[in-house]
């Protein structure tokens, strides 16, 4: 990596965003990103792993550790959710403490959040990040800043609307100021680390986050099997779907195969935006029971 351009002050660091399930932590790290590299649905615990998104200009490198939302585990896959939530925060220079406006979450600060973060009081800086301000007025802002200011000593609390790129900015110009002095870790040309399988896998998931309630999306998991690259034609992947047991196969596949194939066609072209060019997508429903409290699966999918 040719750094010789690059300015002797130049600043690079890792920030943790950290919070409860959908308060829009996927969607802040792809708003400044400008890049929707997380996958997004209106249910919690969309996110299960830590999500490495690089940002990069000519003053600094921010490398952002998107995490699952902080839960009280009912299982293994749970287990490993909050265990990755814990490394990151240990990891990073930085921690954005990301809430939403509404009143449950703001009520669960104070005794989920607030606990977690005093260990890392004055060892490194710690933002409160307020979003979906949209939601509320002015005068709302600001009283909830006022009380949040009250219940922990921030660095710094910044108001913004991730889905509508309202004070994004801001966030990130602020961010730099408190990176270290360092040349990136990374080349300035690339958004993540993770191979172009894992974001192929997780477009898939997110169809099915969006297609079905209940249990079917947090008993799925994705794994792509393969991935072709043709120089001419469409790419080729083929991607498996694990469920924990055989109705939930069946209402996946649907029947003569309809409800697996409009979950194919949705996630084709969402892949084909990601990648840049056409693909040919198989998928496949697998059963493996009970998957989420196995240790040996769950090690086998990657947690």
């Amino acid at each position: 990596m040719n750094t010789d351009n690059l300015k002797q002050d130049y600043k690079a660091g890792y920030v943790t965003i950290f919070g409860e399930p959908n308060v829009g932590k996927s969607t802040l790290m792809n708003a400044v990103l400008n890049t929707k590299l997380s996958i997004t649905t209106p249910k919690p615990q969309t996110t299960r792993r830590k999500i490495l998104g690089i940002y990069s200009d000519d003053e600094a490198q921010i490398i952002f550790l998107d995490t699952p939302g902080l839960i009280e585990p009912k299982y293994l896959l749970q287990e490993k959710m909050v265990e990755a939530i814990h490394n990151a925060l240990d990891e990073c220079d930085l921690i954005l403490a990301v809430v939403d406006v509404t009143e449950k979450v703001l009520k669960n600060f104070e005794n989920k959040l607030i606990p977690v973060l005093i260990p890392f009081t004055g060892k490194k800086a710690i933002f409160l990040v307020i979003n979906k301000i949209d939601l509320i007025t002015k005068e709302e802002v600001l009283q909830i800043i006022d009380k949040m200011k009250d219940k922990f000593k921030f660095d710094e609390v910044i108001p913004l609307s991730a889905l509508h790129q309202f004070n994004v900015q801001e966030l990130t110009n602020t961010i730099k100021k408190y990176l270290p002095v360092h040349p990136p870790y990374f080349p300035t040309d690339i958004l993540s680390q993770e191979p172009i399988r894992f974001f192929i896998a997780e477009i898939i998931r997110e169809k099915i986050f969006e297609t079905y309630r209940d249990e079917i999306p947090y008993s799925t998991e994705v794994v792509v099997v393969e991935y072709k690259e043709r120089p001419k034609g469409k790419d080729y992947i083929n991607a498996e779907i694990y469920v924990e047991r055989e109705s939930q196969k069946k209402i996946l596949i649907g029947k003569d195969g309809t409800a697996l194939k409009k979950i194919g066609e949705k996630a084709r072209k969402d892949i084909e935006n990601f990648i840049g060019k056409g693909v040919y997508l198989e998928l496949y429903v697998k059963v493996r029971e009970n998957w989420r409290d196995n240790p040996r699966w769950i090690k086998t999918f990657g947690y």
